[in-house]
């Protein structure tokens, strides 16, 4: 059984910059192709910064703030975290740097979790030397969510039960509902059970997992190295 890889789901066509990429090419960009930032490459193509609207943001609205002899809130004319970027007119010194990126062979899951902890939109995607080769976003990762009901209860039965298990595809009853599985019936072991639901918790598409489910034998007692099902432990 296989997560979805970040490289399934990611754009190859990326819009991108490079340092030298001026102020107003980078906002005309990102208006033209309707996108929220674009990574700025080195001439190697590899990946050493991101711009996004908010960095243009913090410049465009230090530059009205001078015209109209005004600061921004908090900072003098010439500090502050973003002081930089109030005066900058390039990518290369409006870039947040060092850009956060993922993977092609990361999981869907692992790239939500960066993105949620990092508090990005959207993400490079890199090879092993750091160089670009697509861009994902949270939209791209959401589609596992959007998985139909009934191709996700055809890989729970071929995936988990019959490949994975070693079970016969009736031997559990599997309901899905708007992506929550529901698996009913009788089991040779609770620890059968255990994996069972981990497993599908685990798949793409699955929001939520309810089990109604007993065992013949009640294995809880056993020491953990004999508690497995089919070669995979509990």
């Amino acid at each position: 059984m296989k997560d979805s890889k970040v490289g399934s789901l990611m754009t190859s066509e990326v819009i991108s910059a490079v340092p030298t990429t001026s102020f107003k090419e980078l906002a005309k960009r990102l208006a033209e192709h309707d996108i929220t930032g674009l990574p700025v490459l080195d001439e190697d193509d590899r990946v050493v910064g991101v711009i996004s609207e908010s960095d243009l943001l913090v410049h465009q609205a230090a530059a009205a703030d001078a015209r109209y002899g005004r600061l921004m809130p908090g900072h003098s004319a010439d500090t502050g975290p973003d002081a930089d970027k109030r005066v900058a007119i390039t990518a290369g010194a409006l870039m947040s740097a060092p850009a956060v990126t993922v993977h092609a062979d990361d999981t869907v899951a692992e790239a939500a979790r960066t993105m949620l902890r990092r508090s990005v939109e959207r993400m490079p995607v890199v090879d092993d030397e750091d160089r670009l080769v697509g861009i994902v976003t949270r939209r791209d990762l959401l589609q596992v969510f959007l998985r139909p009901d009934t191709e996700i209860r055809l890989r729970v039965i071929g995936e988990v039960l019959v490949h994975t298990l070693g079970l016969a595809p009736d031997e559990v009853d599997v309901h899905v509902v708007d992506g929550t599985v529901t698996l009913e019936g009788q089991l040779e072991t609770l620890g059968q059970i255990s994996v069972l639901v981990k497993l599908v918790g685990q798949m793409d598409g699955v929001v939520s997992v309810t089990e109604r489910l007993t065992a013949r034998t009640d294995d809880s007692s056993l020491p953990r190295s004999l508690r497995t099902t089919h070669g995979l432990s509990s």
